[in-house]
């Protein structure tokens, strides 16, 4: 109960800091995928966002309207399609990620590394055990 309070919480938080630089988190987890890997397709794109393709496809129609990215048709296999950030895109993804940078800043105040590396094994042991 309390890790998923304290989830919660922090999700509920890092959102609000990202809907006051401009964006939210589906968007900046998108402008991240983007952003991080070279011309994904939107297949790509959902498992690294970890949605289903249609909830994608709902995102990338707002982001394409607003004029953040592109979609375009791969030339190799043309039911596959290329998403790439604009200029526009390439401006929030960078606002985005300063609010994010100041937001990780303020999560680990307090904490030395030696606390966050042990926390890090707890969370990667917990995985573990649910993923067993």
């Amino acid at each position: 109960m309390n890790l998923g309070r304290t989830a919660k919480l922090v999700a509920q938080a890092f959102d609000a800091a990202l809907v006051e630089a401009g964006g939210t988190l589906p968007v900046w987890l998108t402008l991240l995928s983007v952003k991080s890997s070279e011309l994904a397709n939107q297949r790509e794109l959902a498992g690294m966002i970890g949605i289903q393709g249609a909830t994608l496809t709902h995102h990338l129609n707002a982001m394409e309207a607003q004029g953040l990215l592109t979609r375009r048709r791969d030339p190799v296999n043309r039911r596959v399609h290329v998403v790439e950030l604009t200029e526009a895109g390439e401006a929030l993804f960078e606002k985005l990620r300063q609010a994010a940078l100041a937001f990780d800043k303020r999560l680990r105040t307090g904490l030395p590394d030696e606390r966050l590396a042990e926390f890090a094994k707890v969370l990667a042991t917990l995985r573990d055990n649910v993923a067993s």
